[in-house]
């Protein structure tokens, strides 16, 4: 029943087409699953016909199908299919170590395509260089671990709706993060997903911030049920 779910809300955004946004939340949908207790066998064979669905789709569309091949090579044809991550691998290299300051960057004066949104890490790593681009990563990594660590908690502490919504979020931040970023570097075929709240645009901060306001919440119900404990033993 909770994969009927994932499929129903998978074919929706299929339909927009937002290909990317699928892929994150088949992923984050089975991670919750499996630590919810699903058995390995069952969730191997869901992930397996999810992988087979997804690489039939990017196989039946030409547009997407050049997406995945050009990000292997994409100076072979800078000036077409490799036009973005070739600009985006040019900002990189400018970038160098420290950066040429922030707001200095040429890239996002329309040379890289999408700079406010699926390319901004690139932009970052051009006016902050690496080290601002690795204080980024940094940043996204202690967020993912705080949400992992609630979640830990949250089943110690008898919460388990409360661990799997912690877990969830973090999966889905931590995977869109790493999505757009491995993009962005050349590491992933390119795709149309944002940084959370770096990247330009109004749904994506709204949702990222409702989910972050969510672990808030846990946090706050966690530190409620540990002070209730002296409490008990009092008694």
């Amino acid at each position: 029943r909770p994969v009927a779910l994932v499929v129903a809300a998978s074919l929706l955004l299929l339909a927009e087409p937002d290909y990317g946004a699928t892929v994150v939340l088949t992923a984050t949908s089975f991670g919750v699953l499996f630590i919810a207790g699903a058995r390995l066998r069952d969730v191997s064979v869901a992930i397996v016909g999810s992988a087979a669905a997804l690489a039939a789709l990017a196989w039946s569309s030409p547009y997407r199908l050049a997406r995945l091949m050009t990000y292997r090579d994409p100076w072979a044809d800078p000036f077409d299919s490799g036009y973005q991550l070739s600009n985006s691998l040019i900002a990189f290299g400018t970038g160098d170590w420290a950066g040429v300051g922030l707001g200095a960057s040429v890239q996002k004066l329309l040379f890289l395509p999408e700079a406010h949104t699926d390319f901004i890490f690139a932009v970052i790593a051009e006016e902050l260089g690496l080290i601002g681009a690795s204080l980024v990563i940094i940043v996204f990594s202690v967020l993912v671990y705080r949400a992992f660590e609630l979640g830990s908690r949250a089943t110690k502490a008898g919460m388990p709706l409360h661990a799997l919504i912690s877990i969830g979020i973090g999966l889905m931040l931590g995977m869109q993060a790493a999505i757009n970023i491995g993009v962005n570097v050349g590491l992933l075929p390119t795709k149309g997903l944002t940084l959370p709240l770096i990247s330009y645009g109004r749904t994506s901060t709204v949702v990222t911030l409702a989910a972050l306001g969510l672990l808030f919440r846990i946090a706050s119900e966690l530190k409620a049920a540990d002070d209730k404990l002296p409490a008990r033993g009092a008694r």
